[in-house]
This record gives structure tokens, C-alpha cells and sequence, in this order.
């Protein structure tokens, strides 16, 4: 064999080798960089890894939602990026068309995206944990645990009574996989926020503290759902407060019977033995009957000034309220409404 078909052959073999090599590297680029997750309708998904998740429960939580074409391409990244000993919980976002690598880095990254957490009416912890837990990862059990942990709770200044005005309806980002603990201190966060010098000032001018002015406020929004009312409500109940007079609100009663859905209060209801019954105690309730709007507490920091100390729904069903300085003319708008609720035979 002469010198130039030795060439010819080394040309050959670098050829073929070149080949080969190309013919891999487009495998694992194909592998690595192709698209091959699917959502449906090309909508974007979410998927829920759990805290504590191995890489066995990734893959089965991915595949059950059926967004992998090509299942051994996307462990054999996964195995390539070492994505077992980075496995991170939370919510992430999948999109049409993503490759593996973009999902592994994702998922190897903890790029996961917040959720929104809405809190809205909650009138006990119990209700308030099931509310919470059901956005979150955290269980209500978890939840209701740390909620009435006398030692840990009074840390943050408050009682198994009071705590449940640190939660201010809002709606606010959270990771998915925060832990009861971490949302019990970002919401006192946003309450020491919420709690700025105007507001403390405010609430020391009508000598109350803020969880005196945030349980007055879960009365004012039980008795009525029209805003432009929130203030002379509260202003009625401020008047009976430095008067010495109980504040013989309804909705406290309602509370103390567990019976928040009915519409009329009878005599004998108002002698429930309950620390939540202002017909039988001067002063308020021990704590919260409810979560009050952001709304509502501004409006009893910033209550209407007048000289009424009753008042009484309208016999037209309106919503709106009478008010009266005087007992005797309490009475006759009560007589008024009483009458209506007989005429439409709503006894409780």
C-alpha cells in the first residue's frame, strides 16, 4: 500500500469518525434541547412538588399529567444533570414546547413561581387554617397547631383569642411549599406593616389598642355590608364604649350561639353565658367574631362624631340603618323593623 492510499484511508476513517460524532452529538442535542414537553390545548401548567419529594414521585407527578413525549430522552437529561440530588419542592410553571433541559433546569433550580394567597372572611382558626391550607402546601392541622400554641403566639403578642385579627384580608404572593411557620411570620410582617405610626396614633386618640380596634371592626362589618355605614356604625359603638353602655350588638350574640346565619335575634338569645355576649358584658368581646376589611378598620380609626347611641335596621329591608340619640325613638324604629320581619314571618 502505497503512502497516498494510506491517506486516503486516514481521510476515510476521520471521515466516518466526524460522522459518528455528529451523528451523537445531534442524538444528545436532540435529547437534550428539543422540544418535547406537552401541555394541553399549548397552555401553560402547573405542577405541585411536594416537600420531602424524591425523584421517583417527580417523574410520576409529571408523567400523570401526561406532559412528556418522549419519556427516556427526559431521564436520560434528568440522569445527565444529576437532577436526583437537586430536587427542590414548590409550584412550577410548564410550557408548550419546552426541551429537557429547560424543564431540568428549572425544576434542578427551584425556579418556581409564587402563588396568590387570598384571605378573606374567616370567623374562627379552624375555619381560617382550612381556608389557608387549601392555597398553600401547608396542612390545616399544621396550621391550627401553631395557631393555638399559647407560647408561640405570645411572642408575637397575641392570645388563642386575639390571633386571629393578625390575618388581614388581602391577597398576597406566597411560595407554594411555605411551611406554617414561615406564613405565620410573614403575615405578622404584613400586620406590623399595616400597623404604621398614623394608624397606632389613631388608635391611641379613641384609647383602644389595635386588637381592641380590629375586634370592634368585626362587629361594625357584621352589621353592615354598606360601606358609607361603616363609620357611623363605628361611631355608635365609640359613643356606648365612653358612655359605660353595653354594646348590645346583635352579631356578638350570633357568634356566642354558632348561629351566624340567622336574621333575627330574640330576647332569650341575648342571655347566652358567653364571653362574646355584649348584651350580658360591658366593654368588648375578648377577640374578633370575624376578619374585618382593611376598610372596615380604617373606618373605626376613623369613626363619624355624632351623639347617636342606637340604631336599628329599616323596615324596608334596605340595608341601611336607623340611628337614634334617645331610647325612646330606638324604639319605634325598632318596633318598625320587628313588625316587617313578623309581615315576612322571619321569627330567628
Amino acid at each position: 500500500m502505497n503512502s497516498r492510499s494510506l491517506i486516503r484511508i486516514i481521510i476515510y476513517l476521520i471521515v466516518f469518525v466526524l460522522i459518528i460524532a455528529g451523528i451523537n452529538a445531534a442524538a444528545i442535542y436532540s435529547k437534550a434541547y428539543s422540544p418535547n414537553i406537552h401541555t394541553p390545548e399549548q397552555k401553560p401548567v402547573y405542577i405541585f412538588i411536594p416537600t420531602g419529594s424524591e425523584y421517583e414521585d417527580v417523574l410520576q407527578i409529571i408523567y400523570q399529567q401526561n406532559l412528556i413525549e418522549n419519556k427516556k430522552s427526559f431521564e436520560w437529561a434528568a440522569d445527565k444533570k444529576k437532577y436526583a440530588s437537586h430536587i427542590h419542592p414548590g409550584r412550577y410553571r410548564i410550557r408548550e414546547n419546552m426541551s429537557n433541559n429547560e424543564l431540568i433546569n428549572i425544576l434542578r433550580s427551584g425556579l418556581q413561581e409564587p402563588v396568590n394567597v387570598t384571605i378573606n372572611n374567616a370567623r374562627t382558626l379552624e375555619d381560617l387554617a382550612q381556608k389557608i391550607s387549601g392555597q398553600i402546601e401547608t396542612s390545616p392541622d399544621e396550621l391550627l397547631q401553631l395557631l393555638t400554641d399559647s407560647g408561640y403566639i405570645q411572642e408575637y403578642g397575641f392570645d388563642k383569642l386575639t390571633v386571629l385579627g393578625m390575618f388581614l384580608p388581602n391577597t398576597y404572593e406566597f411560595w407554594w411549599n411555605t411551611s406554617a411557620d414561615g406564613f405565620f411570620k410573614r403575615m405578622n410582617k404584613e400586620y406590623n406593616r399595616f400597623w404604621n405610626q398614623e394608624r397606632k396614633g389613631r388608635a391611641r386618640e379613641i384609647n383602644l389598642t389595635g386588637n381592641q380596634v380590629i375586634t370592634l371592626a368585626s362587629i361594625v362589618v357584621n352589621e353592615t355590608n354598606k360601606e358609607d355605614e361603616y363609620r357611623r356604625i363605628a361611631g355608635v359603638y365609640i359613643n356606648r364604649l365612653n358612655q359605660g353602655i353595653r354594646l348590645q350588638a346583635d352579631p356578638t350574640v350570633k357568634y356566642a350561639l354558632e348561629d351566624y346565619e340567622r336574621r333575627r335575634v330574640l330576647r332569650k338569645d341575648t342571655y347566652s353565658d358567653s364571653p362574646y355576649n355584649t348584651y350580658l358584658h360591658y366593654g368588648l368581646p375578648p377577640g374578633p367574631i370575624s376578619l374585618p376589611t382593611i376598610k372596615v378598620i380604617d373606618a373605626v380609626l376613623n369613626y363619624e362624631k355624632h351623639r347617636y347611641v342606637f340604631f336599628c335596621a329599616k323596615d324596608d329591608f334596605s340595608g341601611y340603618h336607623n340611628f337614634a340619640r334617645t331610647l325612646e325613638q330606638h324604639n319605634k324604629n325598632a318596633r318598625l323593623y320587628q313588625k316587617a320581619l313578623n309581615r315576612r314571618n322571619i321569627l330567628r
